[in-house]
């Protein structure tokens, strides 16, 4: 038997349709209202992130934070009111003059050792050559020797020698290879003044002579060629900022050419310094 219902009055569907239209209007009407809704809702969200992250970054382990006013004022509040202590003062004085004598004893050990390493010194507890007791004459005038790397060794060698015997300084104007390179200077300077030229190692007897690197003493003398010998006031080898007067070691006459310390002191004599050679002219000749 077919089932069927009562159809719907015409009467009763008008509000029927009435509703559903206005329920389809609705979603248009959100659709249509809803991008606004979304944008400002996003650029909040964005600020907000922005902030966020800025806040981060000021506040991250590696990043110094800003000290707020009251902050600064309380920590110089603070230091203002520190409290100094006297024993701590001179404790902390005394400790600072300790550190230094025991930086300065401990670079003169390393000094020391490098010198016996560069064989420039003689070992710890090898006997002082007699020869070696002092160079320092007791005069005012010391020869210097202006001498360059170019030089023959055995020349060198043979002025080192003469040297010893007056007190005499030998100058070079610079470093071979330049001052990042100061192996082959000191190799050249042990060469030059050890006693016995087939002696090797720290152990080896070295000429009590003065070596000294100084540009300025050649340009003082205007030295052009080499080897030249002057006779210069005071210690050409004492540092400049130690000096009372930084051209007071210039000589009053300079002798050039390649000849024995005795000749080259007699023609400074004859040029008219007989009193400044008077000195290392007798102990040349052993009087």
């Amino acid at each position: 038997m077919p089932i069927c219902a009562p159809s719907i009055p015409d009467s009763h569907m008008a509000p029927l349709m009435l509703a559903l239209a206005l329920v389809s209007a609705a979603p248009g009407q959100a659709r249509e209202t809803q991008p606004a809704d979304e944008g400002t809702s996003a650029m909040e969200r964005l600020r907000e992130a922005k902030a966020s992250v800025t806040s981060a970054a000021h506040a991250g382990p590696d990043k110094i934070p800003i000290p707020s006013p009251a902050l600064k004022r309380r920590a110089f509040d603070a230091m203002r009111k520190r409290r100094v202590d006297p024993r701590m003062e001179a404790q902390a004085r005394a400790a600072q003059i300790q550190a230094a004598n025991a930086l300065a004893v401990e670079q003169q050990a390393i000094s020391t050792r490098l010198h016996q390493a560069l064989g420039l010194a003689p070992p710890d507890g090898a006997p002082t050559p007699a020869h070696a007791a002092s160079n320092t004459p007791t005069k005012a005038w010391v020869p210097l020797l202006f001498a360059s790397s170019s030089m023959p060794i055995e020349t060198l060698r043979t002025y080192a020698r003469q040297l010893e015997r007056v007190g005499g300084v030998i100058a070079f104007r610079g470093v071979p290879g330049g001052l990042t390179k100061i192996g082959p200077m000191a190799e050249l300077t042990a060469r030059m003044l050890r006693v016995d030229p087939g002696c090797e190692g720290p152990a080896c007897a070295m000429r009590n002579v003065q070596v000294v690197i100084d540009p300025i003493l050649f340009r003082q003398h205007s030295i052009a060629r080499v080897p030249a010998l002057a006779m210069v006031p005071g210690d050409p080898t004492q540092p400049y900022c130690e000096r009372e007067d930084e051209t007071a070691g210039r000589a009053a006459h300079l002798v050039l050419g390649d000849a024995a310390l005795s000749g080259l002191l007699d023609e400074y004599a004859r040029l008219g310094g007989k009193e400044e050679v008077r000195d290392a002219s007798a102990r040349l000749a052993g009087r």
